[in-house]
């Protein structure tokens, strides 16, 4: 558990069936899928770390489902839909065997997709609890997604991306509540600020970054922009940096065969001893061993 949430991998623990499709350990960010066929089957739930799409494949039954106190019921089959929020226990029983693809996406997934349509900080998000939803195009975007991670192939990982917003999005519109954060001009950094710092160090990771030089490109003095900065994304401009420099490494470790002295250019390190010395630290392993567990 991580947080006393489970993660998917530990779903079946619970419910248990035979898998299908998942997509691949580590290489796809934001989003996971798991496929799987069950029986009919009585299980309770403990709450998960992630949102979670339910997309019926094969097989039509008589769903029961508990969230909190009440009961639901819907007669589920092909194209139809459940959501189920994160962080919440349910209960669920179905009387016949069914096939699904369960899509998880992560609360920084959902957060930074819903940021990016309305231009305004977020505070969280919940998934309406639904056990039968009306979205066919959700479902499309689920087969799509569990498509790739059972084919893959050229250009998987961006396609998986485009999906997963597309997904993030039709969520975000018709199935959720968003709690918004109040502007507060004065102890935060407006959005727009923060999209431009964020969008330079993406650009410019492979060089040296000065707070003057993000201070510059949110349009403050060094001291308004850390104590906005702080405000904004609960860390320092240093930290946020090396977190992005931590988290390019991996993904080039993973799906790369780039060298380890130009993977540590490309990021931003000093040199290769300085990302060894860091990656370890953050990511419990060094850069070699991240490249072979991939």
């Amino acid at each position: 558990m991580v947080d006393g949430f489970i993660v998917p991998d530990q779903l079946p623990a619970w419910v248990p069936g035979e898998v299908t499709v998942r997509s691949p350990d580590e290489s796809w960010d934001g989003v996971a899928v798991r496929g799987y066929r069950y029986q009919d089957s009585d299980v309770e739930v403990p709450p998960l770390r992630d949102f979670m799409v339910v997309a019926y494949r094969r097989g039509v039954t008589d769903m029961r489902r508990r969230i909190d106190a009440g009961w639901h019921h819907e007669r589920l089959g092909p194209g139809d839909v459940s959501l189920l929020t994160r962080a919440a226990d349910s209960h669920w029983t179905w009387s016949s065997p069914i096939e699904v693809v369960h899509v998880y996406l992560t609360h920084d997934q959902l957060t930074a997709t819903c940021r990016a349509m309305y231009e305004r900080e977020v505070v969280d998000v919940a998934l309406h609890d639904t056990i039968k939803a009306d979205d066919p195009a959700i479902h499309r975007t689920a087969m799509a997604i569990a498509q790739e991670a059972a084919n893959g192939g050229v250009g998987s990982e961006l396609l998986v991306d485009s999906l997963t917003t597309q997904l993030s999005v039709a969520i975000l519109r018709n199935h959720a509540n968003v709690i918004f954060r109040e502007p507060d001009g004065s102890a935060c950094l407006s959005f727009r600020q923060e999209h431009l710092v964020r969008d330079y160090v993406q650009s410019n990771l492979h060089d040296r970054l000065t707070l003057e030089d993000l201070a510059a490109t949110a349009g403050l003095s060094k001291f308004h922009f850390a104590r906005r900065f702080r405000a904004s994304t609960g860390t320092t401009p240093h930290e946020f940096v090396l977190r992005q420099r931590v988290d390019r490494a991996r993904r080039l470790l993973q799906r790369t065969s780039i060298p380890l002295p130009e993977v540590a250019q490309t990021c931003g390190f000093a040199d290769q001893s300085h990302m060894n010395r860091v990656v370890r630290k953050r990511l419990g392993a060094t850069p070699g061993e991240v490249r072979r567990r991939t």
